[in-house]
């Protein structure tokens, strides 16, 4: 990224403690051959796993079981010109491991939707990345002009 740009890149720890906050993202993901963007809760797990409970029947389940998706979050301030985003790409599969079903049935995510039949997907965090808006006109030396 240019250095001027208002922009800073995030390391990877900063994107995932900054990721446990959010409480809403967004999946994306192929759907009939064309792009999809889905907005879910979600759970961060300790290996900063994201995790969705959904329909065990949804048409997401169908689409991202055993694909390479991207998972989006973000937070901004209007006001203050500033906020960041984190994106997570990796594989995302149904979990299917009676011990971790047990443990993330305990400890995991609370779908906001509840359906009769659910799973629970993981997307394993292959790549993280993030920026942060770094103060809009501050980031510019401009707030000596107001």
């Amino acid at each position: 990224m240019d250095r001027n740009d208002g922009f800073r890149e995030l390391e990877r720890q900063e994107c995932l403690r900054l990721l446990a906050k959010a409480p809403v993202g967004r999946v994306v993901h192929t759907r009939h051959a064309l792009p999809a963007v889905l907005p879910v809760n979600f759970w961060l797990d300790a290996d900063g796993a994201v995790l969705l409970r959904t329909a065990a029947d949804s048409g997401l389940v169908r689409s991202i079981d055993g694909a390479i998706v991207a998972f989006e979050a973000d937070e901004v301030d209007a006001g203050a010109h500033s906020g960041w985003s984190v994106v997570v790409t990796g594989t995302a599969s149904v979990v299917t491991d009676p011990a971790e079903l047990r443990r993330l049935d305990r400890d995991g995510p609370r779908s906001w939707a509840p359906s009769p039949r659910e799973v629970i997907v993981r997307i394993e965090p292959e790549l993280v990345t993030g920026r942060e808006l770094v103060g809009g006109l501050t980031a510019y030396g401009l707030e000596r002009f107001f």
